[in-house]
């Protein structure tokens, strides 16, 4: 394929010709890493933009195609950082607005000879006074050219470091150019669902236990959280497939890209159906938990009324002989009292052993 030469601004290269010891950017900088690599091999420069003038300053295969490309990584960078790339890079403005705003979906664009990627991360993490483990999404764009990859990340989550470190490991599958990043990327984001995937699993079953236990314990607000999760993970997950479905079929990624590709395709349908399943299982466990919900509201309603129906007898007799008649049977009785007390004490007996038999108290 023909490698694009896009003139960089004099603003951004300030010298000319091979790599100088010119001073690291600062690391306040939103550019996290950066290398050129060449036949899989890592460069490194004192500059991104070094590493790009390696690898465009005339080092080209017989056919034209670039024996290397360079990969900077950047981090949540400012509008200023990624229009000085995107000069330098002939990235399109509607691309690095999404890059520079985030909050998009997952997709798959092309501008030009550029491939526009968007990739939802996600990870499991603790939130909140209590512990609560929730859901955070973050997001991964990468621009992929001939000679070049732009990898964009927005989010606590998702750090390609130790991509870039495996990736270094492989030079033989480093030396398949830009396509071999987007799949270890692509691979490492699916990797993240799996495990979130799983740890949500594992909470699942634990509300699964507690609704289902002897012990009478209030796990709705945990169902609700679970189900806004779920829909968390499925937001991230589903629309990534049809992005790889495509990647799959075009045809800057070689042949044994593409394998590796549909493999991570795969693992992201397994992970989209387990997910899926989720949603389908709170369900009914938020059912089942308000059901029995009921049944124990049911059972102290009946629990009150038993016990509201046995000091009814007491009360009406006492209220009987509390209105101060004179003409009033027994109450000159020498054993009237006493008869009036064993009355009430067998009438309250005899209503508890019902409600027992009934199963009300």
């Amino acid at each position: 394929m023909a490698m694009t030469r896009v003139r960089p601004s004099r603003a951004l290269f300030k010298t000319r010709g091979r790599p100088t010891t010119a001073p690291v950017r600062p690391r306040d900088s939103a550019v996290i890493d950066w290398a050129a690599y060449i036949d899989g091999h890592r460069a490194s420069t004192a500059t991104a933009e070094d590493a790009v003038r390696l690898v465009r300053d005339g080092r080209l295969t017989p056919d034209g195609d670039s024996a290397g490309f360079v990969w900077v990584g950047l981090h949540e960078p400012s509008a200023t950082e990624l229009t000085e790339l995107a000069e330098v890079f002939g990235l399109h403005p509607l691309a690095v607005e999404d890059a520079i705003h985030a909050h998009q979906r997952p997709k798959l664009e092309r501008y030009d000879d550029v491939h526009f990627v968007v990739m939802k991360t996600v990870g499991y993490v603790a939130s909140g006074p209590d512990g609560a483990e929730v859901v955070e999404t973050g997001e991964i764009m990468i621009f992929c050219g001939p000679d070049f990859v732009v990898t964009v990340r927005h989010g606590a989550h998702g750090s390609l470091g130790p991509v870039r470190e495996q990736l270094e490991r492989d030079p033989a599958r480093l030396a398949k150019g830009p396509a071999a990043v987007l799949h270890a990327v692509a691979d490492r984001v699916v990797d993240g669902y799996v495990c979130v995937a799983d740890a949500v699993q594992e909470d699942i079953d634990e509300v699964e236990e507690a609704v289902f236990s002897p012990e009478r314990t209030d796990e709705s607000r945990r169902i609700y959280r679970l189900k806004r999760e779920v829909i968390q993970l499925k937001r991230a997950v589903g629309p990534l497939a049809g992005p790889l479905r495509n990647l799959s079929g075009r045809r800057f990624v070689p042949a044994e890209i593409k394998e590796y590709l549909r493999d991570v395709e795969d693992h992201l349908t397994r992970v989209r159906e387990q997910v899926e399943s989720y949603d389908e299982l709170l369900n009914p466990i938020l059912q089942a938990h308000m059901t029995q919900v009921t049944v124990a509201d049911n059972q102290d309603m009946r629990k009150i009324s038993a016990w509201g129906a046995i000091f009814m007898v007491p009360t009406a007799i006492a209220g009987v002989y509390g209105m101060n008649f004179d003409f009033m049977p027994e109450t000159q009785w020498r054993y009237g009292y006493p008869l009036i007390l064993a009355v009430i004490g067998l009438a309250c007996l005899s209503l508890y052993r019902g409600f027992r038999r009934n199963g009300w108290l």
